[in-house]
């Protein structure tokens, strides 16, 4: 009898152990892999349109009768839309919850992508575009939240190795897609691809996604505007700088001052208010405040190759807009297969701040031998640089997310995600912009320099007063002669780009080391902070 009762005893005392009662999720689903499929939908859809677009502005021009440079807008409206909506986020996922805010951000986007495709004036594509970006700007950071709740704090990093490859291969395959629909069907279905694939979405949501626990509090307008304010005026003034030739027009200057003027006024008031739109726990989190500033160069490097790639291809290698994306496409399969092994890697205890540092000296590499090329460099070693380039992002996001949630408490994971988010697209813009300014400089100082080699001394043909005594043929001569100098000054400016982006991630990995290590393995956050 003794035995028996030391036998439950042990039993009792054993059962404790078996089970983790810390390695739990934050919401209980009936399923999480289709919970997943849903939301990495949603996910997907909203990067893809960032760049899906982009190449059919030119069949959108003539079809709405709009001038090249008004026709731009159509690009502006969403990127703008999507970084004034983003701050909203944490407020409004705990206010609703996440899963009715998610359901109706997908449906409202569903909508105006269908709309976009039925736009047959430039003012109601960029109300419609307008409507598709404020919308979709949920769609990423309730689509991290959300799989980081639902998934065990032991597998976080799996989690974001789903939704790091979403993140990046969207973009990627944009051009693709979008250039295929164009072609072979019409540019309309840039935007009617989106209601199939957002309706499968819609399903898995409405009839996976719980309720989620709200939480009422009062919604920081003022802090709201400032932040507004400052963020549209900087993506105003990256998306236009090039455009109305940055600060010699005043426009850039106008946008400046208001940015300035909003961010001192915001962070004055964000820091005194008993109520700021972000809560003040999200800056005392130093692996979070690192991850935002890490996430600000990730943003600029991999989105500045993104912008540099298909000019390049096509411009000065007269690749097909399909050839561009078949030739980019290994980047996406190196995010993919990188993106599982760090997940792996960081579940088995590897560090993730040597992760990062790993992440950002792959993509300097890969930069460094991008910038010596030469004209003559071949699609295979595109594939190569592009294929080692998502290795490295694939580690990078991967991690770069793990340490921001790491120690943040689960209450906090929405702000944090549309922070995170916000700071990507600003990166991202940045990153945009000065690479195309340093190409625009470049090309201009370059053709200076290369111009003065073309003379009488190397060959009289070229020479402008020589020319004429040949007619058309020394016209034609001189047309070449250009041509050829303006595709050498164009190189030069794309791997003056190059080296900027290599070098900026060796800069970038001091940062790294303000990360903390978590105490509890991967993941530190408490489970229940709602």
């Amino acid at each position: 009898m003794s035995g028996d009762n030391t036998a439950q005893a042990s039993q009792a005392n054993s059962h404790p152990a078996r089970q983790d009662t810390t390695d739990q999720p934050t919401v209980h689903v009936d399923s999480v892999p289709l919970v997943y499929i849903g939301v990495l939908l949603a996910a997907v859809l909203q990067v893809l349109d960032t760049t899906i677009a982009n190449v059919a502005i030119p069949h959108m021009q003539s079809s709405l009768g709009a001038t090249q440079e008004t026709v731009l807008w159509v690009l502006t409206s969403y990127i703008v839309a999507s970084a004034i909506a983003l701050p909203t986020a944490g407020w409004l996922s705990a206010r609703f919850g996440a899963r009715k805010l998610l359901i109706l951000s997908t449906t409202t986007f569903i909508i105006s992508s269908m709309l976009c495709g039925l736009a047959t004036t430039l003012e109601q594509m960029v109300l419609f575009r307008v409507i598709q970006g404020a919308t979709g700007a949920f769609l990423m950071p309730l689509s991290q939240t959300i799989l980081l709740d639902v998934t065990r704090p032991s597998r976080h990093a799996q989690a974001m190795a789903l939704w790091g490859s979403g993140v990046i291969v969207g973009p990627i395959m944009g051009p693709v897609i979008g250039g295929w629909l164009t072609e072979n069907a019409n540019w309309r279905w840039v935007f009617f691809v989106n209601v199939p694939v957002g309706a499968v979405a819609l399903l898995l949501m409405v009839t996976q996604l719980p309720q989620w626990p709200l939480r009422r509090f009062r919604f920081d307008f003022t802090g709201f505007i400032m932040v507004a304010l400052c963020v549209a005026s900087i993506q105003l003034l990256m998306d236009r700088g090039q455009h109305i030739d940055w600060f010699d027009a005043t426009e850039a200057w106008i946008y400046v001052m208001v940015a300035a003027c909003a961010a001192w006024v915001g962070i004055i008031h964000l820091v005194t208010t008993p109520n700021p739109l972000f809560d003040r726990q999200l800056w005392h989190d130093v692996n979070f405040a690192a991850s935002l500033l890490i996430m600000l160069v990730v943003g600029l490097s991999a989105y500045a190759v993104l912008a540099l790639l298909p000019p390049m291809l096509q411009s000065l290698f007269n690749y097909s807009v399909l050839e561009t994306g078949m030739v980019i496409a290994p980047r996406g399969i190196g995010v993919l297969i990188c993106a599982t092994l760090a997940g792996r890697l960081l579940r088995q205890g590897v560090d993730l701040r040597l992760l990062i540092a790993v992440g950002f000296v792959i993509i300097a590499l890969s930069m460094f031998e991008m910038a010596g090329w030469s004209l003559d460099v071949d699609s295979r070693h595109v594939m190569v640089a592009g294929f080692i380039q998502g290795f490295g992002l694939g580690f990078l996001f991967v991690s770069l997310n793990t340490a921001a949630f790491a120690t943040l408490p689960a209450h906090l994971r929405a702000d944090g995600s549309s922070l995170i988010n916000l700071a990507r697209s600003i990166g991202a813009s940045g990153g945009i912009s000065v690479s195309s300014l340093i190409l625009a400089r470049t090309i201009q100082t370059s053709h200076s320099e290369l111009v003065p080699n073309i003379t009488a001394e190397h060959t009289a043909i070229f020479d402008p007063q020589v020319a004429g005594m040949y007619g058309s043929y020394g016209s034609a001569a001189l047309s070449v002669a250009d041509a050829a100098i303006n595709r050498q000054a164009a190189m030069i400016g794309y791997l003056n780009d190059f080296w900027m982006v290599g070098w900026l991630c060796i800069a970038a990995i001091p940062i790294v080391l303000l990360i903390r290590k978590p105490k509890n393995g991967v993941s530190a956050a408490p489970l229940d902070a709602h």
